[in-house]
């Protein structure tokens, strides 16, 4: 492949050589330059060798390609425009327009440039597949792109993936699974392939074969969190209890904290009866699906309606707040709410001892703690 790219290139060089009746020297060492990918000193040597004005789209078209690979993209940009102004349909240069244009994160005309690619040439697989991917905030056009794509290359695994899930989104399953389908006649070990079966598999909730796809792909070490709950949650479903607890052990620490794994795996113990394991899943389920900041929010909120004069809410935010995490300053709050707002000595006193008896950090609430230990004593009188 090497000696075929060395050939390639000294063609192309020697042919400029000749239309520009340049050293042959010269050529050797911007093909050395290329070799050894050094792109950014080949574009330097370009500007010295041809200075401008350059008129000769050839070599135009080298300082882009060169400019292009230095990642000097305004140069590259320009270059190619000049190409642009000379031949306004050609695919190559329309092509790199788009690309530089991506890359430089303008979407929006590197998509116009595409677009004229089209006007001459409506079957270009490439353009398609590239409008979907700059295409992904209007999804609507994106799964039309895909689609056209896919009809012209129904064994790009890549599109048939891509659409199949844009498509599982608009509840079109079946035809979903057909496009997998097709691309898996051409390729049936394609990893990426068959995750894309097994989502429209488990979406379509045909369970066993979830299973069965999902186990292939842990045979060829794919052990994605995607993988494993697509197969336990099937074998939940199927009734396979201990297959499904066994399935999700399989995922590692960082993974296992998760919602769903412990809901499922809390489910599975409960249903064979383990109740002690069952409860503590279901707990740890739980403590997944609520913020570690539950009790903040609500605490603020509290102190919200106690800005608004709304008394009783704000403690009814509090004492939900309570619920997700003890805060000694919650019930201070509490305490002094009841005590100067509602009037209701019992419960102002009771939460001032429930402040104390939690022991409030004495280096940051010192005045709190006083405050409190004096009124309780002035309410008991």
């Amino acid at each position: 492949m090497k000696h075929l790219s060395f050939l390639l290139i000294c063609c192309l060089f020697t042919t400029i050589t000749f239309a520009q009746q340049k050293d042959p020297k010269t050529d050797s060492l911007l093909v050395e330059y290329y070799q050894t990918q050094r792109y950014a000193e080949a574009a330097d040597y370009l500007k010295k060798v041809y200075p401008e004005p350059v008129q000769n789209p050839k070599i135009i078209s080298q300082l882009a390609y060169t400019s292009n690979m230095a990642g000097r993209l305004p140069d590259a940009e320009g270059y190619y425009q000049r190409l642009y102004n000379i031949d306004s349909t050609s695919q190559s240069t329309l092509f790199s327009m788009a690309s530089i244009n991506m890359r430089r994160g303008n979407n929006i005309k590197a998509a116009t440039f595409y677009k004229r690619i089209l006007k001459t040439d409506s079957t270009n697989f490439n353009v398609y597949k590239q409008l979907a991917l700059i295409s992904q905030s209007d999804i609507v056009a994106q799964v039309g792109y895909l689609q056209k794509a896919n009809h012209l290359n129904p064994q790009d695994a890549n599109i048939a993936v891509d659409l199949s899930t844009l498509l599982i989104q608009f509840h079109q399953e079946a035809t979903a699974e057909k496009i997998i389908d097709l691309a898996l006649q051409a390729d049936s070990a394609n990893l990426l392939l068959l995750k894309g079966k097994a989502q429209v598999c488990y979406t379509l909730k045909k369970f066993s074969q979830t299973i069965d796809i999902c186990t292939r792909l842990l045979a060829n070490d794919d052990r994605s969190t995607q993988t494993i709950s697509y197969k336990g949650i099937s074998e939940f479903n199927l009734k396979n209890y201990s297959d499904c607890i066994k399935t999700f052990h399989l995922l590692d620490s960082a993974q296992a904290q998760s919602e769903t794994s412990d809901y499922y795996l809390g489910m599975s113990h409960k249903a064979l009866k383990q109740d002690a394991k069952a409860i503590f899943y279901l707990q740890r389920a739980i403590e997944q699906g609520i913020s570690p900041n539950t009790d903040t929010y609500y605490s603020e909120i509290a102190d919200s309606y106690d800005r608004l004069h709304l008394p009783k809410k704000a403690i009814t935010a509090y004492q939900r707040g309570l619920t997700f995490g003890e805060k000694p300053i919650v019930y201070y709050a509490m305490a002094s709410i009841y005590d100067s707002n509602l009037k209701d000595t019992m419960n102002a006193v009771k939460y001032y001892k429930k402040y104390l008896s939690v022991k409030p950090p004495v280096d940051k609430q010192q005045s709190y703690i006083d405050f409190t230990t004096r009124r309780i004593t002035d309410l008991k009188r």
